[in-house]
């Protein structure tokens, strides 16, 4: 008997859904294993993520409150338990709790008027290069300042003239002590111009500012005189 059109159409209706069947039984046979294994392995490191994220959140919390009991420690005069919680978060695995801490191994040295263990100390950590720029930038600088007597103004220049640009986070710091080197050079009307960008700079430190009016004032009236006194020997 013949079929009619409808009977036609849900009969390859019939034949397509047994079909479609066969091919996911098919697909489901030759790699159904794999695909289960591949979903239970992307839950897997998901949760893997989710507890690393989870102890990683815990660690800080410990390191945090360890960095607060050194300096507990540091205020109450315990510099033996500080500096053991201190060396500690030196070799942490957070770059912050690491830089805070040599920093302040550095700071301590310093304190105890310890000039060399400082600039040491704060020499290592401009150097490593696992520590955030800012950080090492800012290491240098301390370094140049605790060591600063000794050092020949012309590498005092070469270390800081980079981070003594206006704009520059350290800009007050770094530009402070260049222009002091560059007096120590006879580079009178260099250092003038640096502490007049210094003065003129919001960004800067007020204390570093006050500093910087008063020098380029002086440097002025030292650069006029000698030019009145220029002007004299002429006529």
């Amino acid at each position: 008997m013949a079929l009619t059109p409808q009977n036609n159409e849900a009969f390859l209706r019939e034949v397509d859904e047994e079909l479609r069947k066969d091919q996911a039984l098919d697909f489901w046979r030759r790699y159904g294993k794999w695909l289960v294994a591949a979903i239970v392995g992307g839950l897997a490191v998901f949760a893997g993520f989710l507890i690393w994220q989870n102890q990683r959140h815990k660690s800080a919390e410990r390191e945090g409150e360890q960095l607060q009991v050194a300096y507990d420690d540091l205020a109450a005069g315990k510099a033996d338990a500080s500096a053991k919680s201190l060396a500690q978060l030196a070799q942490s695995k957070s770059d912050g709790y690491r830089a805070v801490a040599r920093f302040t191994e550095a700071d301590i040295a310093l304190r105890k008027q310890d000039l060399k263990g400082a600039a040491r100390a704060f020499g290592a950590i401009a150097e490593d290069q696992s520590i955030a720029k800012p950080f090492r930038d800012l290491a240098l600088i301390r370094q140049t300042s605790a060591e600063f007597d000794t050092l020949k103004p012309d590498v005092v220049v070469s270390r800081l003239r980079g981070l003594a640009i206006a704009g520059n986070p350290y800009f007050g710091s770094a530009g402070e002590l260049v222009a002091i080197a560059y007096l120590k050079q006879g580079r009178r009307d260099l250092a003038g111009q640096l502490f007049g960008q210094i003065a003129a700079s919001e960004q800067v430190p007020p204390s570093i500012r006050q500093r910087a009016v008063q020098m380029a004032g002086v440097l002025e009236a030292g650069n006029a005189k000698n030019a009145s006194g220029n002007e004299k020997a002429k006529q």
